[in-house]
C-alpha cells in the first residue's frame, strides 16, 4: 500500500469521508491499550502541585493547531509524501512497547507525544505537517520530568532560592544565616523545602511563555526573548517570595510562613510573573518602528475555529492513514493478547528482621517522620543506629529498598536530602572499598564528607541494584529500563553508612571505624536486597 498520494490533503472539497473518519477512529481508539500506563501515569501527576496545570497543556495545544490551520495555505498539485510521518507512528509504538516492558509509564508519555507527531505528518503529509507541530511541541510541557532531573533540578531551585532569598532578608537588615537549605533567622529556622523550589511556578510559566511568544505580534528575537527569560523570571520571583517571607516572620512571628498567607505569596509570585512577560513585551514594542498598543500585542482571534474543528468529518482515507491505523491496532492488539505478565516475587526478608547484635556492635532502630517516609517512598527501609563498646561513635546503617522504581517510587541520591537537614556536603569523591571477605568484591562507594556548623560526619553510600553496585544515580536509573526489559526486574535500593568525624580524631579514624563497620554488617544483606 503506498505512502505517497498524486493528491493533496483537501479536507472540504469531497464532503462527508465516513471511511477517512472511521480509520482517524480506529487510530486513535486503537492507541489506548498500548499508551495506558503512560495516560495513567499522567494523571496521576496532574493531581500533584508541581503539574496540577496539566489538563489545560492539551487545550492549549488545540488551540495553537487550529490557529495553524486556519492559517493553512492553498492546496497545491502533487503528490504528498506521508512516509515520515508512517515512520515517525511506528517509532513511538516502538519506544511505547519498551517502555510498557520495562514497567516504565514516563517512557510511554514520551510515546504518546512522538506517536501525536507522526500522526499529524501522516494525515496532512512531511511539507504541511510539520508546519503543524508547534501545538504537539507544546505537549511536552504535561508531562512529569523523569524523577532523576526532578530531583537534581528541585536541589539546584532550592539552593538559587535559598541563597537569593537570604540576600534579601540580610538587604533588610536582619541577621540571618544559612545552613544547607535551611534559613537560620535566629528564633526562627525556615526550611527551603522541595514545595519551595519553585518547581510549582516553573512548568507553567514555561507553558505560558511558549504559548505567549508564539501568539505575540512582534519580531522573532522579541519572541525569542520572551520564552528564554521565563525560567530566570520564575527562579528569582520565587526567591524574592522566599525573602519576603523570611523578613515576614522576623517581624511577625512564624505563622506569616504557613497557612494562606504562604499560598496566597505563591499566587501573587505566579500573576507578577504573566504580567511581567507582559511589561516586557510592551517594552520591546516601543523599540519597533510602529510600536503596538497594548490590546493588540498578542492574537486571540479564534474566528472560524468550531468549523475548522469540524473538518475532522472530511479526512480522507489515504494509504497511510490506514497504515499508520492497522499499525497501532495491531500492537495494542498483541499487547492486550499477551497479558499481564505475572509479577516477579522477590526472595527476600523484611528489615524488621535484620540484626541489631553484629559482633560488638549493638544498635537501635529509629522511624522516619511520616513526611520524610512520604518523601521517602520506599517499599522497605532500615535505620539502625550501632554502637561498639570500643568504637569512638556510632555508626548509623540505613537502607531504602523499593520493589519497583518506577510510577514515580524509586531512589535518589542522599545529595537531595542533605541539605534540607542543615547539613552541607564538603567533600563527595568516588571511592574503592575492597569487601571480597563478605562476597561483594571491590567496589566504588561515593564518600563524602558533610558538614553543619562544626559538626562533621563521613558519609558511605551507593545504589546497590539487582546484583550491581553504583554510584551515578542517572546510570542507576538507566539501568532499571535495561534490567526492567531483561530480566523484567526494577526492584533496587540505597544504601547509606554514616558515622560522625569527633574533634580529637581524624578522617582516617572515622573511615577505619565505617569501613569495619560496613565489612561486618554487609554480608547480611543479600537476605533482604536480592542480588
Amino acid at each position: 500500500m503506498s505512502v505517497r498520494s498524486d493528491h493533496h490533503f483537501e479536507l472540504s472539497r469531497y464532503g462527508f469521508n465516513a471511511i477517512g473518519l472511521l480509520l482517524f477512529a480506529l487510530l486513535v481508539i486503537g492507541s489506548l491499550p498500548i499508551f495506558w500506563i503512560g495516560l495513567e501515569s499522567l494523571w496521576a501527576a496532574w493531581s500533584t502541585p508541581e503539574y496540577s496545570h496539566g489538563p489545560l497543556i492539551p487545550i492549549v495545544s488545540l488551540y495553537l493547531f487550529l490557529r495553524q490551520m486556519r492559517q493553512m495555505p492553498e492546496a497545491k498539485a502533487g503528490p504528498i509524501n506521508r512516509l515520515p510521518g508512517i515512520l515517525v507512528v511506528l517509532t513511538s509504538l516502538v519506544v511505547a512497547v519498551l517502555g510498557n516492558l520495562a514497567h516504565i509509564p514516563d517512557i510511554v508519555t514520551y510515546a504518546i507525544i512522538i506517536w501525536v507527531g507522526g500522526v499529524v505528518l501522516t494525515v496532512f503529509g512531511w511539507q504541511l505537517g510539520r508546519r503543524y507541530q508547534l501545538g504537539v511541541v507544546h505537549l511536552i510541557f504535561m508531562l512529569p520530568l523523569p524523577q532523576v532531573l526532578y530531583w537534581k533540578l528541585t536541589i539546584f531551585l532550592q539552593w538559587i532560592s535559598s541563597l537569593v532569598g537570604v540576600w534579601l532578608v540580610g538587604l533588610a537588615g536582619i541577621p540571618v544565616f544559612l545552613e544547607g537549605n535551611v534559613i537560620d533567622l535566629g528564633i526562627y529556622k525556615l526550611q527551603v523545602a522541595e514545595a519551595c523550589s519553585g518547581l510549582r511556578y516553573l512548568f507553567p510559566i514555561l507553558s505560558f511563555s511558549y504559548l505567549f511568544s508564539i501568539l505575540y505580534r512582534g519580531p522573532v528575537w522579541h519572541k525569542i526573548l520572551l520564552l528564554l527569560m521565563a525560567a530566570p523570571l520564575t527562579v528569582l520571583m520565587n526567591s524574592f517570595r522566599i525573602g519576603v517571607i523570611g523578613i515576614l516572620v522576623d517581624r511577625y512571628g512564624i505563622a506569616q510562613a504557613e497557612g494562606f498567607l504562604h499560598f496566597f505569596e505563591g499566587w501573587v509570585i505566579f500573576v507578577s510573573c504573566i504580567g511581567i512577560l507582559f511589561a516586557t513585551a510592551a517594552g520591546l514594542q516601543r523599540l519597533t518602528d510602529s510600536p503596538k498598543p497594548m490590546a493588540d500585542l498578542i492574537d486571540l482571534d479564534t474566528e472560524g475555529f468550531l468549523s475548522i474543528l469540524g473538518r475532522i468529518r472530511f479526512i480522507r482515507p489515504t494509504g497511510a492513514l490506514a497504515i499508520g491505523a492497522v499499525a497501532t491496532l495491531a500492537v495494542s492488539a498483541v499487547w492486550i493478547a499477551r497479558g499481564e505478565s505475572d509479577a516477579l516475587t522477590l526472595d527476600r526478608e523484611r528489615f524488621s528482621l535484620f540484626p541489631h547484635q553484629i559482633g560488638d556492635w549493638s544498635g537501635y532502630s529509629e522511624q522516619l517522620s511520616p513526611e520524610i517516609e512520604a518523601v521517602l517512598g520506599a517499599s522497605d527501609y532500615l535505620n539502625v543506629s550501632y554502637q561498639s563498646p570500643v568504637a569512638r561513635a556510632q555508626v548509623n546503617m540505613f537502607v531504602a529498598f523499593y520493589d519497583s522504581q518506577v510510577e514515580g517510587e524509586g531512589l535518589h541520591s542522599p545529595e537531595v536530602c542533605l541539605p534540607v537537614g542543615g547539613w552541607e556536603i564538603f567533600a563527595l569523591e568516588p571511592h574503592l572499598i575492597d569487601m571480597t571477605m563478605v562476597g561483594y568484591g571491590s567496589f566504588k562507594v561515593n564518600r563524602a564528607v558533610i558538614q553543619k556548623e562544626l559538626s562533621q560526619q563521613l558519609v558511605y553510600y551507593w545504589f546497590e541494584q539487582r546484583g550491581k553496585r553504583m554510584t551515578n544515580d542517572v546510570l542507576a536509573k538507566f539501568s532499571v529500563l535495561v534490567d526492567g526489559v531483561v530480566l523484567g526486574r526494577t526492584d533496587g535500593a540505597l544504601v547509606r553508612y554514616v558515622t560522625a568525624i569527633n574533634p580529637d580524631e581524624t578522617e582516617a579514624d572515622a573511615e577505619a571505624r565505617l569501613q569495619g563497620f560496613v565489612e561486618q554488617s554487609l554480608g547480611y544483606l543479600p537476605r533482604f536486597v536480592p542480588h
